[in-house]
């Protein structure tokens, strides 16, 4: 086996290639694909019938110009601020939520939103009766800042006609 390789680097390169690209499916920084890119090169090099130390700076020479000037682009293309998504806290951010003890400009209370209970105080100096909706609009520590929701607003404009 070892000679059958040892005649055919172009296999060698083919698996440094395709081990590369299944590193990568776990790290998602395309760091490792540049290495794959790399590998193509060595297999068009063994290709050549270029000498195995040739091969192998043409590998190191491919890979660090990939990690230069593709992995940036790959980077901005796939892992854009639009694809990011909010986590823990910060997802509350926008969300609408039940009062469950009244929020006044002087009194923080609470809101209540899918089940956590979070303390809230007004972002406009607005009052909150308990069961009313609220939108937070932000956060400072566990502490939400509430606004009055829109949707509520419509809902009692459209329930007078």
């Amino acid at each position: 086996m070892i000679e059958y390789i040892g005649q055919n680097f172009w296999l060698f390169w083919v698996i440094v290639t395709c081990v590369c690209l299944i590193l990568e499916l776990s790290s998602g920084d395309f760091f490792v694909t540049c290495f794959a890119i790399g590998g193509l090169f060595g297999i068009a090099s063994s290709i050549m019938g270029l000498p195995f130390w040739l091969q192998v700076v043409i590998w190191a020479v491919f890979s660090i110009l990939s990690i230069w000037l593709i992995r940036p682009r790959l980077l901005k293309r796939f892992h854009n601020k639009s694809h990011e998504r909010s986590s823990n806290a910060d997802a509350l951010i926008g969300r609408v939520g039940t009062v469950i003890e009244p929020v006044t400009s002087q009194k923080s209370g609470y809101i209540q939103v899918d089940g956590d209970q979070w303390k809230a105080v007004s972002d406009s100096g607005a009052d909150f009766q308990i069961g009313e909706r609220a939108k937070i609009v932000s956060r400072d520590s566990i502490i939400v800042r509430v606004a009055k929701c829109k949707e509520e607003t419509d809902g009692h404009q459209n329930a007078g006609r």
